[in-house]
């Protein structure tokens, strides 16, 4: 039995108790007498049939004589006959006494009575100090136990009334952090990082014989689902500590000072468990620069107020270490990153693909795998994922082996993980009528002969006209042959190519275009934009930057969206600049797919046939020779 389930049962053993007590002291007296009324009590002395009294101030207790009946005559016997009875014959059927009780009324003659019919009297001095006083404490201190017991029923949990001021923090004990370095890949610069702390932690001395001083506060930052969570509970398992785990937004409560009041439990139970870690998941929702926004927040600021003189108050040799997460660093209080308080600032980037690779090994642990190499593929086919992608990834092709009745994961069920993750679940039940298969089975192929015919784009690998996701009628998907992080201005102007080729292919086929191109076309605007703007890529605006960050970075007060930062002039010229990038591209598709309009038509019919054909099979489809071009049954839609 646990610690509640014990507190539940004592309470409910008081509580039987003081009824069994109340039931004595006030039904138990009144339960086996006979109440009878006064006129009647004074008959029966009149009668005789009274044997003893006992008169109190307010009740008369009494006993009646036992009745005695004869029995009946014998048979013999004439019913005339009297005869009497003797006393070995009276019957002491029904000889009990019984008793009563009546209410005392002022009586002059009730003593006189008594005495006369031989009635023995008793008199009573009732001591109503402690009746009274019992009936005035039982009450209260039923009313106070039942409310008590409420109250604590109520505390417990986290969502409690009166845990309002307590912390909210999950306490993981040695035992229970199980999670170490081996489970967290992908990262290995911000392992390095952590290393140090970890060291601090199990080693203190160490650090103590020259002076050192371990950070106070650590900062991890990073894109969502690239695992900081995870890397600091690892922290606390190599460690071997105790790990305070709480939400920023935890803090923040409807009751002002309950989110300061919180913070100082959280470390006070944090001291009285050193060496330990406290991590503070999304501060951001907590430490958001204060005086930010039209509106300000008092009690977000009272609690950031607190946390940071909590910061400056505890001392980093006592062993407690304080790590924060957060993707938003642009939008902390600058009083929080200073130095003393989250002095480091660990960077969890996205991964690389050897970080990929790392990673769908730690995941695909406990998954049948029928070849391991087959993750260095699905490693190149996810830049840019995530952990929490590469997890779900994995979990997705577990799953689809599982509908399949396989008993190991093949290349096929995580290639299609991936086009579920990237581009959502087939809608096979959006079906499709011809000639809008027609269409999308052109739209698609036009992308993948523009990518392939602009020398430096990245290879295409699968194009489908099954729908998928939302709005997908179709898809066409490129892999990138290596990570990037930097594009040039043509890598830039080809990308946007890639996505005018689809609504190019329906014009030259169909000479006339569709509200297919639109997401394509979203997607170009805002890459031309960013040239324009951002980049400075624009001879006739010259190396300017026109857009600023629309997130104030370590400001007082938001800075507005970059509405004003230039003259309407400027605007009008910007809007000439991104339409002559847009049209340039336009023009530079159609001279590629109006020369290879045979290709584009013959790749749409077998596209149309297999629904999905990979970019080996449209390169083979390109490199065999034409039949005459026939008419497409589409023209003139």
């Amino acid at each position: 039995m646990d610690k509640k389930q014990k507190q539940f049962s004592i309470w409910y053993v008081f509580i039987a108790l003081w009824a069994i007590m109340l039931i004595q002291l006030f039904v138990t007296p009144y339960f086996n007498p006979t109440e009878i009324p006064y006129s009647e009590f004074k008959q029966a002395i009149a009668s005789g049939k009274v044997q003893e009294v006992s008169i109190s101030s307010l009740v008369v207790h009494g006993q009646m004589k036992p009745e005695q009946t004869e029995p009946p005559p014998k048979s013999s016997e004439k019913p005339s006959e009297k005869s009497p009875a003797k006393p070995s014959e009276i019957s002491t059927a029904g000889s009990e006494s019984r008793a009563f009780n009546t209410v005392r009324v002022e009586d002059p003659d009730l003593i006189r009575d008594l005495e006369r019919h031989h009635v023995k009297v008793t008199g009573v001095i009732e001591s109503t100090f402690f009746r009274d006083l019992l009936s005035w404490i039982i009450p209260i201190v039923l009313f106070f136990g039942v409310w008590l017991f409420l109250l604590r029923r109520m505390g417990q949990g986290q969502g409690g009334f009166m845990t309002v001021g307590r912390s909210k923090a999950k306490i993981y004990v040695e035992k229970e952090v199980k999670d170490t370095f081996a489970d967290v890949a992908g990262v290995e610069e911000a392992k390095d990082e952590l290393r140090e702390v970890i060291e601090f932690l199990k080693t203190p001395e160490k650090f103590r014989r020259l002076g050192g001083k371990i950070p106070k506060g650590i900062l991890l930052v990073g894109p969502p689902g690239t695992g900081k969570t995870l890397l600091a509970r690892a922290v606390a398992g190599e460690a071997g500590v105790a790990f305070f785990s709480i939400s920023g937004s935890e803090f923040v409560e409807m009751f002002v000072g309950v989110g300061a009041a919180r913070v100082r439990d959280l470390f006070e139970q944090a001291k009285g468990k050193a060496p330990c870690i406290i991590f503070i998941d999304e501060l951001d929702a907590l430490g958001k620069a204060r005086g930010m926004g039209p509106m300000v927040h008092e009690e977000r600021e009272q609690t950031l107020n607190q946390l940071l003189v909590e910061m400056d108050g505890f001392d980093p040799r006592v062993g407690v270490i304080l790590m924060a997460a957060t993707n938003r660093p642009e939008i902390l209080d600058p009083a929080l990153l200073r130095a003393g308080r989250f002095d480091r600032h660990v960077l969890v980037d996205r991964p690389d693909k050897a970080g990929r690779l790392a990673i769908l090994k730690v995941h695909a642990r406990h998954v049948p795998l029928a070849n391991e190499r087959d993750l260095e593929v699905i490693a190149a086919m996810t830049p840019g994922f995530v952990g929490a992608d590469l997890a779900n990834l994995i979990n997705e092709a577990a799953l689809l082996g599982v509908r399949r009745g396989k008993d190991k994961v093949e290349l096929s069920e995580l290639q299609e993980a991936v086009e579920r993750v990237v581009a959502g679940l087939e809608k096979k039940n959006r079906i499709l009528n011809p000639a809008e298969k027609e269409r999308v089975a052109h739209h698609e192929v036009g992308h993948a002969l523009v990518a392939m015919s602009i020398p430096g784009s990245d290879a295409v690998h699968k194009i489908s006209i099954i729908p998928r996701g939302i709005a997908a009628l179709g898809y066409t998907m490129q892999l990138p042959t290596e990570d990037r992080f930097l594009m040039t201005q043509t890598e830039l102007k080809n990308k946007i190519a890639v996505l005018l080729g689809g609504r190019v292919a329906e014009e030259t086929i169909y000479q006339e275009i569709s509200t297919g191109a639109q997401d394509d076309l979203l997607k170009a605007t805002d890459i031309a934009k960013s040239m324009v703007k951002v980049y400075g890529m624009s001879e006739k605006l010259g190396q300017v930057s026109l857009e600023r960050d629309r997130r104030p970075l370590f400001l007082q007060t938001a800075q507005p969206e970059s509405a004003g930062d230039y003259s309407e002039e400027t605007a009008r010229e910007i809007d000439c600049e991104v339409r002559r990038l847009i049209d340039e591209q336009y023009d530079r598709v159609r001279i590629i797919l109006g020369s290879q309009e045979a290709i584009l038509r013959q790749a749409a019919s077998v596209l149309l046939t297999k629904e999905t054909i990979t970019g080996e099979e449209l390169k083979a489809i390109v490199a065999r020779p034409m039949a005459p071009p026939v008419a497409s049954t589409g023209t003139g839609h």
